[in-house]
């Protein structure tokens, strides 16, 4: 069965569809949960209030999206927890998301990885050029797409 599960959750609800599964995997299993919340650096005219909360003010969006992105997985690792999963540790990582879930997923040795979907279909997908597709094309390791 799997030791080390790798779950990608970014306070979206298919996130949290994907940690759902994902703790429950790690109970069965007895395995470790990583939690790991990507965030992309913004160029100035990418920057906009609608991408993030409006109650933090911080001079540097990039300060703005790792807080933000540090609370979606300190609350996901908090879950897990409350579920009972002993050993779970959450991680922020600042990159392109599926590069950098799948780049981390080898680094910690995981056996799966766990990601949440959109909800298109897989033409839809490939079109948007998903998360959830990308990391599927490139991990070495399985991939549970929620």
């Amino acid at each position: 069965m799997f030791t080390k599960i790798l779950i990608a959750c970014d306070g979206s609800n298919g996130a949290f569809a994907a940690l759902e599964k994902a703790t429950a995997l790690a109970l069965l299993a007895g395995a470790e949960l990583y939690v790991i919340t990507v965030y992309r650096h913004h160029s100035i005219l990418e920057a906009s209030l609608s991408m993030v909360r409006g109650d933090l003010k911080t001079e540097n969006l990039d300060d703005t999206m790792r807080t933000v992105s540090r609370e979606a997985a300190e609350s996901a690792k908090a879950y897990a927890r409350d579920k009972g999963v002993e050993k779970v540790h959450a991680f922020i990582k600042g990159g392109q998301s599926a590069r950098t879930i799948v780049a981390f997923a080898k680094e910690k040795g995981c056996d799966l990885i766990v990601v949440g979907s959109r909800g298109l279909g897989s033409e839809e997908g490939y079109m948007l050029g998903s998360v959830s597709h990308k990391v599927t094309s490139i991990a070495p390791m399985p991939v549970l797409v929620t």
